[in-house]
């Protein structure tokens, strides 16, 4: 792929150094609220926006991204909740399958209908392999997946799921312990998954601290996803950015 976002991606990846994504459920925000968003984004020096939820009832999905992009140079990456879920608004999409479940229409049926539409739309189109991981607590995206997460004390199956993905031609990975979830991936499975594996990884899911987040940065996650902590807080994006900025830093010293 030579899109630019995957060669942004690819970049963090390789220089071992992390970036930092705000994730926005169309759900929960107004068209109004993306112009304050994009302020307190463009100040934290927030890599990426990833816009996407797993229901999606909210019709505005194109205003909402239009409103932000008039504010703000950083890239907006669908985070969809199924495949379907597109806007020509935004830069690039992260086409999710669910790699850790065994549901076949998350896998690729959904992808199959959804083939001619992605390809016409003039978006980056970044293949990812989805790895729902155990939070503590049943999470939206389980749910409406029908499928069990991996186990959070299983590195191993993380791994040679990872692995999978790898070998399968995803372009990157995305570890998710979901929407609200009580527990943080560990910092062993992002390391075990991120030391062993070529590509990008993607981590979110219960991040609600810049300790945490500065844990999982030096355990090796590419970008960290926060979007339920800063639905509560939005003040909280410039900290936990801050945050990834710092084991940047710390990185180029060792």
């Amino acid at each position: 792929m030579n899109g630019a976002i995957y060669q942004r991606l690819c970049t963090l990846k390789k220089t071992g150094k992390s970036g930092f994504a705000v994730l926005v459920d169309p759900d929960k925000v107004s068209p109004e609220r993306m112009v304050e968003l994009a302020t307190l984004c463009n100040h934290a020096a927030v890599d990426f926006l990833l816009f996407g939820g797993s229901l999606v009832v909210n019709h505005q999905i194109d205003l909402c991204i239009q409103q932000f992009k008039s504010e703000s140079d950083i890239p907006v990456v669908l985070f969809p909740g199924s495949p379907s879920q597109l806007s020509p608004y935004a830069d690039a999409l992260l086409y999710l399958s669910l790699i850790s479940g065994r549901n076949p229409e998350l896998l690729i049926g959904q992808h199959v209908v959804s083939a001619p539409t992605v390809r016409a739309s003039g978006l980056e189109v970044i293949s990812t392999g989805y790895m729902l991981i155990d939070g503590g607590v049943p999470t939206t995206v389980s749910y409406m997946s029908h499928s069990a997460p991996i186990p959070a004390n299983k590195a191993d199956i993380a791994l040679c799921t990872a692995w999978a993905g790898e070998m399968q031609g995803k372009h990157v990975l995305y570890m998710d312990a979901g929407s609200g979830a009580h527990n943080p991936i560990s910092a062993e499975m992002i390391q075990r998954v991120s030391k062993n594996t070529q590509i990008p990884l993607f981590v979110g899911g219960g991040i609600h601290t810049p300790e945490k987040v500065y844990e999982n940065c030096c355990a090796g996650a590419t970008v960290i996803v926060i979007g339920n902590a800063i639905e509560k807080d939005a003040g909280l994006i410039s900290e936990l950015a801050a945050a990834t900025k710092h084991s940047n830093v710390s990185e180029i010293t060792k």
